[in-house]
């Protein structure tokens, strides 16, 4: 199976209205676009793109669904563990990195800053130790601050996805700024990453693991089926409203950001941060 890396930027164009109202038809090839007023090229363009992003979303989620069902297991959920200070896999980060770090904590996160609810949880998605992603929640306690009158009140929420190597406890300072602005901000753990991580090299030896036998797909493709079922979560939460999710993801989160939105248009907004690679240009992507 072939996916074509343009139609699934298209998939994702389309989602956000970045369509071409014109195109010069007598050099297809080329593919010049203006962006002017509308017209009937447009909307045809619209259309056909429309069509593609479904097509591509199909395709994929039948791909996923056939490789994950046999590990499939009726959704669970129990409490996880408070992780303390950033988890990291090789290369370490540098004495910079952590300096910046506790700085921001420094500088958004004084005694006048809200009080925060904190939650710790095991999603268990199908059998085997990555089955289970840990998720780090993050939202402000309104019951301690009286700024809410109704508890019930359903808040956007917004999933963050750390970069390779590193770990939800490394987004916490990013994870508490949303949270100061009124959303449940919520942090998971990559597969072979943070709490999933069985050693300091243990994406690293998922990835030539999958090269070898391709029984996994660690680099992409398992953690955006990750981030489907996260959503079945979410979207079944009492404080969260289930159309105001978006993600948010940083270089390899960027690219798990990708796809996780082309798979599930539930979320609202797609925020991928350096989440390019050789991949998402003109070339296929070769799915065994």
């Amino acid at each position: 199976m072939r996916l074509d890396s343009q139609r699934l930027i298209a998939s994702q164009t389309i989602k956000f209205g970045l369509v071409p109202t014109s195109v010069d038809e007598e050099d297809e090839g080329s593919r010049r676009c203006a962006w002017n007023g509308g017209s009937v090229l447009q909307e045809r363009r619209r259309y056909e793109w429309a069509l593609e992003g479904e097509t591509i979303r199909k395709e994929l989620m039948e791909l996923l669904s056939s490789r994950h069902e046999k590990l499939s297991v009726p959704i669970t959920l129990w409490p996880g563990v408070h992780v303390e200070g950033e988890v990291f896999q090789l290369p370490s980060p540098s004495d910079l990195h952590s300096a910046a770090h506790e700085y921001t904590n420094q500088m958004f996160f004084s005694s006048t800053t809200p009080q925060f609810i904190e939650e710790n949880l095991i999603l268990q998605i199908e059998a085997g130790e990555q089955g289970q992603v840990p998720i780090l929640i993050i939202k402000r306690n309104y019951a301690v601050r009286e700024e809410k009158q109704d508890q019930h009140w359903h808040d956007p929420a917004i999933v963050i996805l750390h970069s390779s190597y590193k770990s939800k406890e490394c987004l916490r300072a990013l994870l508490k700024n949303y949270a100061t602005r009124g959303y449940v901000a919520i942090g998971v753990d990559s597969r072979h990453h943070g709490q999933r991580a069985a050693s300091k090299t243990a994406y690293s030896d998922a990835l030539v693991s999958a090269w070898k036998n391709s029984k996994e797909m660690p680099f992409i493709f398992d953690t955006a089926w990750d981030l489907v079922k996260l959503m079945d979560y979410l979207t079944s939460r009492d404080d969260i409203d289930s159309k105001r999710i978006g993600i948010l993801g940083i270089s390899l989160g960027g690219m798990h950001t990708w796809f996780a939105a082309t798979l599930d248009p539930r979320y609202a907004v797609v925020v991928p941060i350096i989440g390019v690679q050789v991949l998402l240009r003109r070339r296929y992507i070769k799915i065994n």
